[in-house]
């Protein structure tokens, strides 16, 4: 708490007004505007640092090597949020990282080569400083469209500064003298909130287009806004979105909306045109939206997970997809029973589509697809709770998913479902004798309540005719 009213404290007293029109480009001669500052004074503290960052830290200074804390964990040191995880910098190189560690130490990467240091199931990171920012040399490439294929050119620390993406995480930490080294001004920017890309950023996003999304993901987690130079150029290059790896990206969706920040992180994605790049069909069908449907659902979503992370509970990344691609997934199946099929092959069929759309943008692995197809299949099999089908189907790993989903579904506007979702409530309230007893009350010939709701028949059939489920 006290930490925390220093740096309340020292943001007010810095007076900082936002550095719009600063330029950091790379082009200042290296050191001279560099700043140090007391990591005490910063509100910094060894024992809110995970000791085996700090050992890995002192290992490589005991071997010769420099080495600092950088990044989000510096970056969140200062604004008194407790790290997640710890980067480190060092001057050697991975093989020199691999030779004080030896086993605890695995060599990762050939876009960018980094050592990972593990102590248990803890991960620490750490990279060798990059260097050279011309694209001559051979071990750093990049492709036509100015996108970094390779950058394994080492350097030193005040080459490496440059290297960085935003000034908020270029803060280097010594732990051993207890100093914040500081070459862009990022403290500047750091307590006046905004976000500041180092460099051109029209270059820097073409480097790495990721950039654009994790610009979004910063802001939205810690209240800070773009630089009108971080924001400007989103608009055009957002499409490079496109060539990133569907495999990273899915890394990068997780890291969006598990940020614990998931609904500010789904606006300012929509604000800025780059959620059409994450979750192409739901952006189509949240143009069509009516009456804020089907964006309430991602909503109820995105709070539902939200809540979660603040009470430090496990997230599932299935439900997340579940959530984002249902409507899509229901309009397929409408177009699907409209041609004829059964509705188990047109839910099976949509359910395929989508997921086949997705995963053409974002890598979703095979475990969390099939978990995805449950959740879904699950909001169908629900209705159908009489007799023995309540146990087999409480029974189904997916269930509590499921539950939870229907609950979501009922909390954006789906009101006929109240029925369904108290009655699964009831019952798993009761003992497994009074559970048999209540699940033999129902009629069997119980039908599923069809949705009612205009808001939704954009995708279903106009006439009166229903369809059975």
């Amino acid at each position: 708490m006290i930490k925390r009213i220093f740096n309340a404290i020292s943001r007010r007293l810095a007076g900082i007004a936002p550095a719009q029109t600063r330029s950091v480009d790379g082009s200042e001669t290296a050191g001279t505007s560099v700043k140090s500052y007391s990591g005490y004074q910063q509100g910094i503290h060894h024992r809110l640092i995970d000791k085996a960052a700090l050992d890995t830290v002192f290992s490589l200074k005991r071997a010769g090597y420099e080495a600092y804390l950088v990044g989000g964990a510096v970056r969140d040191l200062m604004l008194g949020i407790e790290p997640k995880d710890f980067d480190i910098a060092t001057n050697a190189s991975p093989d020199q990282v691999k030779q004080v560690f030896r086993h605890r130490c695995q060599l990762i990467g050939r876009r960018f080569r980094l050592a990972h240091i593990r102590y248990g199931r803890l991960i620490i990171e750490v990279a060798t400083f990059r260097g050279d920012q011309e694209n001559g040399h051979p071990a750093r490439q990049v492709d036509d469209s100015g996108r970094l294929l390779r950058d394994n050119v080492y350097g030193s620390m005040d080459e490496d500064v440059w290297r960085r993406d935003f000034t908020i995480n270029a803060l280097y930490y010594d732990p051993k003298r207890d100093v914040v080294i500081d070459y862009v001004a990022g403290r500047e920017d750091l307590y006046a909130g905004q976000i500041v890309l180092i460099g051109d950023p029209w270059v820097r996003y073409r480097e790495d287009p990721v950039r654009m999304i994790r610009a979004v993901r910063f802001a939205a987690k810690l209240g800070f806004k773009l630089a009108p130079s971080a924001e400007k150029p989103i608009g055009e290059l957002g499409v490079l979105l496109k060539e990133v790896s569907n495999a990273r990206m899915f890394d990068e969706v997780l890291k969006l909306f598990h940020s614990g920040s998931a609904i500010l992180v789904f606006e300012k994605l929509r604000h800025y045109d780059l959620f059409k790049h994450l979750f192409p069909l739901t952006d189509a069908i949240l143009a069509s939206e009516k009456e804020q449907f089907p964006r309430q659902l991602v909503i109820e979503a995105l709070q539902s997970t939200d809540r979660r992370i603040a009470e430090d509970k496990p997230v599932n990344p299935a439900f997340l997809f579940a959530a984002m691609l249902w409507e899509p997934m229901m309009q397929a199946r409408h177009d699907y029973l409209r041609e004829g099929l059964s509705p188990q092959d047109a839910f099976f069929a949509a359910a395929g589509d989508v997921l086949h759309v997705q995963c053409a943008h974002t890598s979703i692995p095979k475990r969390f697809t099939a978990q995805v197809r449950d959740i879904w299949n699950l909001q169908f099999r629900l209705h159908k709770r009489f007799g023995d089908r309540a146990a087999v189907l409480r029974a189904h790993p997916r269930f509590r998913a499921a539950y939870d989903f229907i609950g979501i579904r009922l909390a954006a506007g789906e009101t006929e479902l109240e029925d369904l979702f108290d009655w699964w409530t009831q019952y798993q309230e009761k003992d497994s004798l009074e559970q048999v007893r209540f699940a033999n009350q129902m009629i069997r010939d119980i039908k599923p309540v069809r949705s009612k709701r205009s808001n939704r028949n954009f995708y279903r059939k106009k006439s009166s005719q229903s369809t059975n489920d």
